[in-house]
Formats: C-alpha cells, sequence, structure tokens
C-alpha cells in the first residue's frame, strides 16, 4: 500500500507539473496579446530554430499575415521602394525533398538597382525546413554561419546568418522561422522567411539592405 501510494503521489506531482507548464504556455501567449494585440496587425512568434526554442524567441508584429495558407501568395509586389515579381519555382527536387504546401519565390529591386530575392516555404512537415547553407555546401559553395540582430521600428527580431561563396560570387543570406504562438505545433503550420542577396560592396552594406527590406514586412517585436 505504501508502494501505492507513493506511486500516486509521483503521478499526481507529475500530472499537476504539467498542468503549471501548460498554464504558463498559454499564460505567455495571452501576454503576447496583450503586449501587441491592441494594435492593427499580425502577430508571430519568431526564431532562429525550427527544432527547439532559443534565447532569440521573439514575439514580433507584422502588417502581413504570415500564417500557413494561400495567403502567402497575396503579400505585396509592390512594398515601400521595392519592386518585386514572382519567379516559378521549376526545382523538381526541391518540391519532392522538401514538400512544401506554400512556396513563395520572388525577385524585388529598388530605384538604385539593388535587389534581392525572397523565399517563404510553409509547411507542417519538419522536413520541409532544412538549413538553406546545406543546398549551399552540396553544390560546393563555402559557407559560414552567425546569427543577426535586425533592428525594426519598435524593438529586434533576430535572423541566422549565411555567407556563401564560390569562386567569384558571394550571396549574403538572411533567414528566420514564423511560428503561430508559443506553442510552436507544426500541426499549426511552420513559415521560413528568407532574404537572399549578391554581395554589393562591403557585407555589412549588403545586410543592411537586407534588414531594411525585412523592416518593410516586420514592425515591433518584443522578447
Amino acid at each position: 500500500m505504501r508502494q501505492d501510494s507513493k506511486r500516486s503521489l509521483i503521478v499526481l506531482a507529475i500530472m499537476i507539473a504539467a498542468i503549471f507548464i501548460m498554464a504558463g504556455i498559454y499564460g505567455r501567449d495571452f501576454l503576447q496579446n496583450r503586449l501587441l494585440g491592441q494594435k492593427q496587425g499580425y502577430t508571430f512568434v519568431t526564431d532562429i530554430d525550427r527544432w527547439r526554442k532559443t534565447r532569440r524567441e521573439r514575439v514580433v508584429r507584422s502588417y502581413y499575415d504570415f500564417s500557413l495558407g494561400p495567403q502567402l501568395h497575396r503579400l505585396p509586389l509592390e512594398i515601400g521602394e521595392w519592386m518585386g515579381k514572382d519567379v516559378p519555382q521549376d526545382n523538381v527536387e526541391v518540391q519532392i525533398l522538401l514538400e512544401p504546401e506554400e512556396y513563395v519565390r520572388r525577385l524585388y529591386h529598388n530605384k538604385n538597382n539593388d535587389f534581392v530575392w525572397l523565399s517563404i516555404i510553409g509547411s507542417r512537415q519538419l522536413k520541409s525546413f532544412h538549413p538553406p547553407q546545406i543546398c549551399y555546401d552540396a553544390d560546393g559553395w563555402q559557407t559560414e554561419i552567425t546569427s543577426k540582430e535586425i533592428e525594426l521600428a519598435k524593438g529586434s527580431i533576430f535572423a541566422i546568418h549565411v555567407d556563401a561563396v564560390k569562386n567569384d560570387f558571394e550571396h549574403v543570406i538572411l533567414y528566420f522561422f514564423l511560428y503561430p504562438d508559443y506553442l510552436r505545433d507544426p500541426s499549426r503550420g511552420i513559415v521560413l522567411f528568407k532574404v537572399t542577396a549578391p554581395l554589393k560592396g562591403s557585407e555589412e552594406a549588403t545586410l543592411e539592405l537586407e534588414k531594411e527590406f525585412i523592416r518593410q514586412f516586420f514592425y515591433e517585436a518584443k522578447q
């Protein structure tokens, strides 16, 4: 009987701990809405890793709906000083290997003839989100990986920074993940937001160009 009582107490303690954990998660989601939910726009959780939470997780506010669905294709082609056009995704291997539910691929340019590639992948499958540097490495590029802070009008978010070099070509990439809430449930959809630009001038100048482009979509973030 004593052994059964101990087991019952352990089970009860585990159940209580689970309840507190879930309450904490939903409490954070409630706080997220209190922090950013009184304004126009859409609220998401962003992070630089799809497998685990990191200290760079942030609640971010966007002018646009990045929930998984066809609305991802309705993001504006004209945004700020940038003009874009859709570029068909004709890489069959991407479709077969990643099986994304939504894939947006665009080329944007500004009045200074700077241009960036915007790639958005939306899916409920984790296999759809292998790190972009894997493709560069497989194609013979040399890559270096760091993280960068992106200052918004209020607050900041973080992105993985990939510097890829092959012969005389150099690409600068910033990417991060968007989740509907702190639970980060894949069944509700995950969205990868990636910006790629060829090196123009210095690396810092190219990074700032990409950050300025990203600020057209996101304007406020809180930890």
